[in-house]
């Protein structure tokens, strides 16, 4: 039996031809990844990747456009991870406290990252970095969240 999908968030985070990075540490190694991760219980889609990007890298990002929805069939654990990926303006930098696993956060530019290509957390790192720079872009508003209030 497959476990559940798992959903997530990442940004991609452009300045000066340099991408915003992490360098984290995943099942015992350590991996590059655009700020990313899970959405929490009752969080949005878009509140999870701004909060993901500020825990990440200490960075507060305006989000500006959907970039994608991705899917990739991790083959170390079986998890299906469906990523929404967005495409954000840094705004500020708030913080230098990060998560616990990661190590730094980095300024890097295409080739640096392609040169570590064997270190990406996956395949979709890269992918959504070239359909970024192929001028990938959609409105914001593509995204529906729909909460009811709890009743009480």
């Amino acid at each position: 039996m497959n476990p559940a999908p798992h959903m997530t968030t990442a940004v991609i985070v452009e300045r000066e031809s340099r991408f915003l990075m992490v360098e984290e540490r995943s099942g015992g190694q350590i991996v590059y990844n655009q700020p990313a991760g899970h959405v929490e219980p009752g969080e949005s889609i878009l509140a999870a990747a701004r909060r993901e990007a500020l825990e990440e890298t200490g960075w507060e990002v305006r989000l500006e456009h959907f970039l994608g929805f991705y899917t990739y069939l991790s083959p170390s654990n079986g998890v299906t991870y469906c990523r929404f990926c967005f495409t954000a303006t840094p705004v500020r930098h708030l913080t230098t406290v990060l998560d616990q696993d990661i190590i730094a956060a980095h300024w890097l530019d295409l080739e640096a990252i392609e040169g570590h290509q064997e270190k990406l957390r996956s395949p979709l790192v890269l992918e959504c970095i070239h359909h970024y720079l192929a001028g990938r872009r959609y409105p914001l508003d593509l995204i529906h969240e729909f909460h009811l209030e709890p009743q009480g």
